[in-house]
């Protein structure tokens, strides 16, 4: 039988895969699809918008910035086929909240323990870089995940922007938290954790190291102690 939590995720799931509300993006999204760069020549593009996936009965939620232009827009599912997301499971596995250290397709094998994958937006934007009302556009999808994902104890955002799109949809306590790596608040009954995202831009050039982002999930891991993996606390 089909529990409540699938039910609701995948109500969702429709509605932001058939989510045309800001033309910019539907655009964007669409003409990368179509001039891919020789390693991905011939490969279809999902080009649509990239919903959340995971464990429906997951007590950690991460929140990312958008799908990359040739990493989730192109495979369907978010940070599968980039190097963000080769840092991402990789930490995850290492973690124990993934069974596989890689994440290539959809139909890869890659499953998620007591852990669920979102956007604060869900289609690719031009440089990386979505506008305040295209983020305002997605931020009802994030409010449904939480809903039905009940059991959310930790939420780790990769990055100011998902930062802030966490602290806009639950509520910021006062005086407002400030984004850093290691960054931890207690909000809406929830711990907010912060991160450097595992962009390029950051791994590159070392701002964000292999151990510090492990830091991260030890810490995730501390907080839902005593419960494990995939069971009922206690």
């Amino acid at each position: 039988m089909v529990s409540s939590p699938d039910l609701e995720l995948k109500e969702i799931t429709t509605q932001v895969i058939s989510c045309t509300r800001c033309p910019r993006l539907v655009d964007w999204r669409e003409q990368v699809s179509l001039d891919p760069p020789s390693r991905y020549k011939g490969q279809a593009y999902w080009a649509k918008p990239v919903p959340g996936w995971g464990d429906p009965s997951a007590r950690l939620l991460i929140v990312g910035l958008a799908p990359a232009a040739h990493g989730g827009n192109r495979t369907g599912r978010i940070f599968t086929g980039d190097r963000s997301g080769d840092w991402l499971f990789r930490a995850l596995h290492k973690a124990g909240f993934a069974n596989q250290p890689q994440s290539t397709s959809r139909d890869d094998g890659l499953e998620l323990f007591d852990c669920y994958i979102a956007a604060a937006v869900r289609c690719a934007p031009p440089m990386n870089k979505p506008l305040t009302a295209e983020r305002d556009n997605c931020l009802p999808f994030l409010v449904q995940e939480l809903a039905a994902l009940s059991r959310v104890k930790v939420i780790v955002a990769l990055g100011g922007f998902a930062w802030n799109v966490v602290l806009k949809v639950i509520g910021p306590p006062s005086p407002r938290p400030r984004f850093g790596h290691g960054a931890s608040v207690a909000v809406g009954g929830r711990t907010l954790i912060g991160s450097f995202h595992p962009s390029q831009q950051n791994t590159f050039t070392g701002k964000l190291t292999e151990s510090a982002f492990d830091d991260i999930f030890s810490s995730v891991d501390r907080l839902l102690k005593p419960g494990l993996k995939g069971t009922e606390d206690g």
